[in-house]
């Protein structure tokens, strides 16, 4: 008689539980709405119970469920915290590291990090994800996200900063030779903007001398805002057009500068600063692909938001 290993269809029944369904856990794991059906199924004809009740719409767990559930969840911890031991003697991270980013400083600073990483390790592999939504990395079952701007869900979850993001000014070299080079906020006034807008609210440009710098106290310019957007990279490449002065990140400013489509102007101010941390589910101990991914950020970020390493305009 063939032995039933006990774990089979465990993970998967905890996946529906933790998602709300069928289609949901499917989606998570990357298998289809059927196979996770028949896993389920075969797990509670072998217990000989009814384990979730099930209707068009959702699935509930049955008394029974909810006990077996419980048990599962300390069971996998368990496996979870032996495997991260067992990794950590290895020192050599593999498996798949899911990883949700912001979709502009995520494509441009942190893809180039975690891409180097699976040449390192070629058992690594990585799947991330571009959302400048904050993301539930337990309901979706990410391994880390970067977050850029105060953290509100820090009681379930680790954090490390990696650093502070600026905020500068920018503009092109032909908008500038047509409008002139502003040396001062005084001199802002009447300059077309770029604005960046969140949900039909326009962003207000508030600037304030930079840490350690000499400039005078803050100035409200009178600008001119025809044009809004809710995306920085759209916002840079208009300012790279001629459309007007944006407020960009420092990170994105600086690899329009090196190519000489966009000026930093006015060094001596900035616009509010955000910190930028790398979060991850509590765990007793990291495992070795997510610890590797983490101390990768943590050494290589800062550089990418150095403010210094914007030229300044002359």
């Amino acid at each position: 008689m063939a032995v039933q290993d006990p774990l089979d269809g465990v993970s998967t029944f905890v996946h529906v539980v933790d998602a709300g369904g069928f289609t949901s856990a499917a989606a998570r794991m990357g298998v289809t709405r059927s196979a996770v059906g028949k896993a389920v199924a075969k797990l509670e004809a072998r217990l000989g119970t009814r384990l979730l009740q099930r209707n068009t719409r959702r699935q509930t767990l049955t008394e029974e469920g909810q006990i077996y559930y419980e048990r599962c969840i300390r069971a996998l911890k368990e496996l979870e915290a032996a495997e991260s031991d067992l990794d950590s003697g290895r020192m050599q991270p593999s498996g798949r590291l899911r990883v949700s980013v912001p979709e502009g400083f995520g494509q441009l600073c942190v893809t180039p990090i975690l891409l180097n990483l699976t040449r390192l390790y070629p058992r690594l592999s990585m799947d991330l994800s571009f959302s400048d939504r904050a993301v539930d990395l337990i309901e979706e079952g990410f391994d880390l996200a970067i977050r850029i701007g105060p953290l509100h869900d820090s009681g379930t979850l680790s954090a490390r900063l990696l650093g502070t993001q600026h905020i500068s000014i920018g503009a092109s070299p032909a908008y500038l030779a047509r409008h002139g080079t502003p040396r001062n906020l005084e001199a802002l006034d009447g300059h077309t903007v770029l604005g960046y807008s969140r949900s039909g609210v326009l962003a207000p440009w508030n600037a304030l001398p930079a840490t350690g710098g000499s400039a005078p106290a803050s100035h409200r310019p009178q600008l001119r805002s025809q044009i809004s957007m809710d995306d920085i990279q759209a916002l840079a490449a208009a300012a790279v057009a001629g459309y007007g002065i944006a407020w960009v990140p420092c990170w994105l400013l600086s690899s329009y500068v090196q190519r000489g489509e966009l000026v930093h102007i006015l060094p001596a101010y900035r616009a509010r600063s955000y910190e930028i941390h790398a979060i991850w589910p509590q765990t007793r101990q990291l495992r070795c692909k997510l610890r590797v991914a983490i101390d990768a950020l943590v050494a290589e970020i800062p550089a990418l938001l150095n403010a210094d390493g914007v030229q300044k305009s002359t």
